[in-house]
Parts: C-alpha cells; structure tokens; sequence
C-alpha cells in the first residue's frame, strides 16, 4: 500500500485512491460534495487540547509528534482504520494545514506504515 498526504484544498484526483480526512475539524470553505472524501476519521485527530497546545509551533514539533503518537497508540479507532485502509492499494490522508511537513497526517501515515 502506498501512503500520500494532501491538503483537502488541493484538487481530488482519481490517483488519490481512498482519500481519509484526518482532521478533527471540517475544513472552512470546502464543501463536503467537492472534497470527495471517502472516510473521515476525526476520532483520530489530536485531542482539541493537544491541537490548541501545538498551535502549528515547529519549535514544538517534536513533543507533539511524541504526545499525538500516545494518542494513536490508545485509540482503538486506529487498529479499526489499519485494517478498513490496508486492501488499499493507494490510501491519501487529507488535511488542512498549510504545513505540509508539520502536521498530525504525516504523525498519523508514519504510525500506519509501522503498523503494517
């Protein structure tokens, strides 16, 4: 299975495969025909504690990666999207933050490339 990441404000494609909203929050100003998400699974955001804390800081990058891997790890809905996602032959997580390199999506294909 091949894992990609893609903010939701980008154009849907058709080799985006399962295309998985990983944010806790609708995206604002995209409407959900034209995001053409398959699955959303917000119950595997960071805790809103967590993301408030985080606030896209790169100088806290790290102990956030460490907090929302603890996170995944107690959250039984991430064995559940491990096995809705691993037919898959293409799986793009979805998210909203302009940050491409710091961000709970690339935390959460990281966590799912370990489990598989």
């Amino acid at each position: 299975m091949e894992i990609r990441l893609k903010r939701i404000y980008e154009t849907p494609s058709e080799a985006d495969g399962l295309r998985v909203l990983v944010d806790r929050l609708w995206p604002r100003g995209i409407k959900k025909d034209d995001a053409k998400v398959d699955l959303w699974v917000k119950t595997l955001a960071p805790t809103t504690a967590l993301r408030k804390w985080f606030d896209h800081d790169v100088a806290k990058w790290n102990e956030f990666r460490t907090m929302y891997s603890d996170e995944i790890r107690n959250n039984d809905d991430f064995k559940t999207l491990v096995e809705r996602i691993s037919a898959e032959p293409v799986v793009t997580l979805l998210f909203g933050a302009k940050d491409t390199e710091h961000n709970n999506a690339v935390v959460l294909a990281e966590m799912v490339k370990n489990t598989l």
